[in-house]
């Protein structure tokens, strides 16, 4: 059983980093991102260096992420198990806080040092207003450095995510190769939406506010192997 996440988000990209690895459709804004391995592993790069650099945290040390699904919350998870952190599931205090925008309000039950807001916007655009006590992650991110050597042991947490999106890959039927189409609202899990198809050796199309519509002729032109929606 693996029981490190980068060591398998590596293993996951490794074959052909430059092929696409997460693609982001949100059906209510019309935004399409796409990324490559090398792409997202730059911007985990980026965010485990913002965490050990910035804001000295430590393997065991945990994080808050009042995050939804997305592409850039992809990056802050995978930034986040990379340094050792454990990513909290219930408020308290935490190391380091990443919440969205629009769940900044919540983030008093999440006492922090260092909190960083995002705009989660096409493009990686930066917030137009910082709230008040935030940093904003796509600045503050992309100072930092490339390139980040994750810590030889996993995460406190990693080999029981790992182990139940080992269980997830068999549950959904998952293959080395896949392409996913996954709805994110129906499966807010990372463990479904990330994890699971890492673990698989599979890439992904997340789509977020799915119009049903035009899910089959994004499945077509996406080369679309496996629909979860």
């Amino acid at each position: 059983m693996a029981d490190n996440i980068a060591r398998v988000f590596a293993a996951a990209i490794a074959p052909d980093p430059a092929q696409p690895l997460l693609t982001w459709y949100d059906d209510a804004t019309g935004e399409r991102t796409e990324l490559s391995g090398a792409t997202l592993a730059n911007w985990v790069a980026k965010t485990a260096n913002l965490l050990t650099d910035e804001v000295a945290a430590g393997p065991g040390e945990s994080a808050g992420a009042l995050l939804p699904p997305h592409w850039q919350t992809a990056a802050v998870l995978l930034g986040c198990w990379s340094a050792g952190l454990v990513v909290a599931d219930a408020p308290g205090p935490v190391e380091v806080l990443f919440a969205a925008a629009d769940r900044v309000a919540k983030a008093d039950a999440w006492p922090a040092a260092e909190r960083y807001a995002l705009a989660l916007a096409p493009f990686a655009l930066p917030l137009r207003e910082v709230p008040a006590g935030f940093a904003d992650y796509v600045v503050a991110v992309r100072a930092h450095g490339d390139h980040f050597t994750p810590y030889a042991a996993g995460g406190p947490a990693d080999a029981e995510l790992l182990g139940r999106a080992a269980a997830r890959v068999a549950e959904l039927g998952l293959t080395r190769g896949d392409r996913v189409l996954l709805d994110v609202t129906a499966h807010p899990d990372p463990v479904d939406w990330l994890l699971a198809p890492l673990v698989a050796g599979a890439s992904t199309v997340l789509c977020a506010n799915a119009d049903p519509a035009r899910l089959p002729a994004r499945a077509e032109t996406e080369r679309v192997t496996r629909t979860l929606a």
